[in-house]
């Protein structure tokens, strides 16, 4: 449950700032005992990990609120926030809050990315000279942090990123200020489909050339109580086609269609970009984190591009394609992670209909 504005601005935006500057007057004696401890417990400096990222992260949220409070009173206190120079300084101080934060996991969690297709994303002009055209980023979603990996990525890459994401981000009081005041959305549980559908078509139907509107369509981090979830709900509203796919899948959740729709809809031009990873989809809790600290974990990235005249126009063939690009991409994660990490029923069922779906696959 995210407490309301008036309370994230006034309590919990300056509760971070305190805790800040308590961590840093006492770093001294907290760094000591966490060294003392170390040893003794699994995992090589665990508690000294978690007091760098911890320490890092407040720290990291009290210079990006400073910042917005410089902005906010340089730009007539809040008057010409919207104002393409002040645009341009938010989306400058996005990309250096993610890029610290990114740079600092990697650090303090032992991370590596391979990554493969990323010039798909880049806002440039190909060597034939075509104009720049807007793209829907539609992502898998696993394990902590992957949104905010990927809207790094995009500012990266000179994209300028319109994001849907989970309301308990809003947590973070300088991601909850700063995306306040570029093109974004938070989507919390309790909202309409329909308003948030909406709310997704307004951010779509604005994107500029160079512009990247970044969905989740899974709605959520799978898990496999989700995916069971999610297949009882397609049987329910009688959507047996889909379901019967979505137990093909075994590291995926069924895509939801609603926000998808409702961007491609506002936004015709816009190329559409997958994104698959894999290699942090086992860490579901803050438990899981804590105990598979350091991660050692190598993240694997692929996407792929579709242009916007290659993707269906009706209702029907859109949701099928869908469902056929969330099918790939759960095949390229069962190709990394390797079939000695699937069930064997899973696997031999998998098997059993690849044939079956090799013909009609809209994604092939």
């Amino acid at each position: 449950m995210v407490p309301p504005r008036p309370v994230r601005r006034l309590v919990v935006a300056p509760a971070t700032v305190l805790l800040a500057f308590l961590m840093a007057t006492t770093l001294p004696l907290t760094a000591l005992v966490a060294a003392f401890v170390s040893p003794r417990l699994p995992g090589r400096w665990r508690p000294l990990r978690v007091l760098w990222v911890i320490f890092a992260g407040l720290l990291l949220e009290s210079v990006a609120l400073f910042a917005c409070l410089v902005l906010w009173i340089a730009s007539g206190f809040g008057w010409k926030l919207w104002e393409p120079r002040f645009q341009r300084a938010h989306e400058w101080l996005v990309r250096e809050y993610l890029r610290t934060l990114v740079r600092t996991a990697r650090r303090a969690l032992n991370l590596t990315f391979e990554l493969e297709g990323l010039h798909e994303v880049q806002a440039e002009a190909d060597d034939e000279g075509r104009a720049h055209v807007p793209v829907l980023v539609l992502a898998r979603h696993a394990g902590p942090g992957d949104s905010i990996l990927l809207v790094q990525g995009l500012t990266a890459l000179r994209r300028h990123p319109r994001v849907v994401l989970k309301s308990s981000l809003q947590w973070a009081p300088a991601l909850d200020v700063v995306l306040g005041r570029i093109p974004s959305q938070f989507v919390g549980p309790g909202d309409r489909r329909g308003a948030a559908a909406a709310g997704i078509a307004r951010l779509a139907a604005g994107l500029g050339p160079d512009d990247g509107l970044v969905l989740f369509p899974e709605g959520g981090n799978f898990t496999e109580d989700r995916r069971v979830r999610s297949i009882a709900k397609l049987e329910e509203s009688g959507e047996h086609d889909r379901a019967e796919r979505a137990r093909l899948m075994r590291y995926v959740l069924s895509p939801r269609p609603g926000g998808v729709l409702a961007a491609l809809e506002a936004a015709p031009s816009a190329d559409v970009v997958f994104v698959a990873h894999t290699g942090l989809e086992d860490l579901s809790s803050v438990v899981d984190l804590w105990r598979g600290l350091p991660l050692d974990a190598s993240i694997k990235v692929r996407i792929w591009r579709v242009p916007a005249d290659e993707i269906p126009t009706d209702r029907r063939g859109r949701i099928s394609w869908l469902d056929g690009w969330w099918y790939l991409i759960d095949r390229w994660i069962l190709e990394q992670r390797g079939e000695a990490a699937v069930p064997d029923a899973v696997l031999e069922q998998l098997v059993d209909r690849e044939a079956e779906h090799a013909d009609d696959d809209p994604v092939l």
